[in-house]
């Protein structure tokens, strides 16, 4: 039995890196302790807990996350300090030495934190619990809002792809689910606590019921069903895992948006074949080609790393037209960092930083190319749009059911409220459309 009366009037700041899943995770782990008589640190104040969810995915984000650490340990003198997430449980030694660390939580604990916090007492070093790739094996449930408007449901955790650049499957172990059950019992939740719009997330969801015999189409059917939830949106979904009949099903829903985001990584089939990835470009754009002919006006978001060990120039010009051809919305643009352990150090042909950055700079204006003329092509329409919470001082902002992002002038809307809205020309930095009310739905 944990004893709780140590956490009452304590206070916690908490700090993610990395990816929509480590938010999710974030935010029950703050629910938690919340739960426990912990409240959030305000603006100001010194914490005396600091948690810090961790993502490994480049040497940057690793570099990252060490900054990050110093930076609260500075801020927070005193603080017990855990650290969580990928980067913990791939490097759990050199994260126990940082000055100011007290526990390391690996993939297997962090949902258990407070087994592991029982005394918050400062200890001279790290302590470090971390369980073998082998024994990850537990699903962790995770349905939170956070400071969001938007519910993100974890459906799935792990990966058992081993593509040759990624350190992912290392980190979080093999692939693993909750049960559809369990999850509509969250989303019906969710509704409880005033959701409208939730996001599934896992590391590759459409692996989904592995472990459970059930699959993701059985899953999107059924939380459709969820009465009070307005909109579903889909993370990142393997292309090769999103089936003709979950596109087809997204396309005649209600609550499932036209919005999807799709790992490309590259344009090259040759480049694809070094990554070990389970597709091709003829896949791919085959893919999209049944998305836009069902759903014409879907958002379409792409990820792309550029300057991957084997990616000469000729391939990367191959990739670069491939992707200029796709009917797409928006790219995600990632620089190719050396992972220690994976397979893709034994490919030949190491790319330069300063050509990175060049192709990377390309990709990147191609995606601002491709973002400008979607979001043009809505510019006078009238679309229901899902308000959220602003940043003070900032105009109020929401999506439409395409994720285009639309602000309207503070004071006319409340966040977590749908309304139509009149869309007009782009802010001043290009990053919205301009909107009007028209009536409330």
């Amino acid at each position: 039995m944990i004893d709780t009366t140590i956490f009452q009037d304590k206070t916690a700041v908490y700090y993610t890196l990395g990816c929509k899943l480590n938010f999710s995770e974030t935010s029950t782990i703050g629910k938690t302790l919340r739960e426990a008589g912990v409240r959030t640190v305000r603006k100001g104040e010194q914490a005396d807990i600091c948690v810090v969810n961790t993502c490994s995915v480049t040497e940057m984000a690793d570099k990252k996350c060490r900054q990050i650490i110093h930076r609260l340990v500075k801020q927070h003198p005193g603080a017990f300090v855990v650290v969580t997430g990928c980067y913990a449980q791939l490097k759990p030694d050199n994260v126990a030495k940082i000055e100011g660390v007290d526990l390391v939580l690996g993939a297997e604990q962090k949902a258990n934190i407070m087994e592991y916090m029982s005394e918050l007492k400062k200890a001279d070093s790290g302590e470090a619990h971390i369980s073998s790739l082998k024994d990850i094996h537990s699903f962790a449930p995770s349905c939170s809002r956070g400071d969001r408007t938007r519910f993100f449901l974890k459906v799935q955790d792990g990966c058992d792809y081993y593509c040759t650049y990624c350190t992912i499957p290392f980190a979080r172990g093999r692939s693993r689910s909750g049960t559809i059950t369990s999850l509509v019992k969250q989303a019906e939740q969710a509704v409880l606590e005033g959701g409208k719009e939730i996001v599934l997330t896992g590391v590759n969801i459409g692996d989904f019921g592995k472990n459970t015999g059930e699959t993701f189409y059985d899953l999107v059917k059924a939380l459709d069903l969820v009465e009070g939830i307005e909109r579903y949106r889909i993370s990142s979904i393997e292309p090769n895992l999103l089936t003709d009949e979950i596109i087809e099903y997204v396309a005649s829903s209600k609550h499932f948006m036209p919005h999807f985001h799709i790992p490309l990584q590259s344009g090259s089939d040759e480049v694809l074949t070094l990554m070990r990835r389970k597709y091709d470009t003829s896949l791919f754009a085959s893919k999209v080609r049944k998305i836009k002919e069902l759903m014409p006006d879907a958002f379409i978001g792409v990820d792309v790393i550029v300057g991957t060990r084997g990616e000469t120039d000729e391939y990367f010009q191959k990739a670069y037209e491939f992707i200029e051809g796709l009917d797409i919305s928006q790219l995600h643009v990632f620089t190719y960092s050396e992972r220690p352990g994976t397979q893709a150090l034994k490919i030949d042909h190491v790319v330069s930083s300063a050509e990175k950055h060049k192709r990377s700079q390309c990709l990147l204006e191609l995606s601002e190319k491709k973002m400008k003329a979607f979001y043009s092509r809505f510019i006078d329409s009238e679309l229901p749009v899902l308000l959220e919470k602003p940043k003070p001082g900032a105009p109020m902002h929401g999506f439409t059911p395409n994720y285009i992002r639309v602000e309207l002038p503070s004071g006319q809307g409340e966040d977590n409220q749908v309304v139509t809205l009149k869309l007009g020309d782009f802010n001043e930095d290009g990053t919205a459309l301009s909107s009007k009310v028209i009536n409330n739905i």
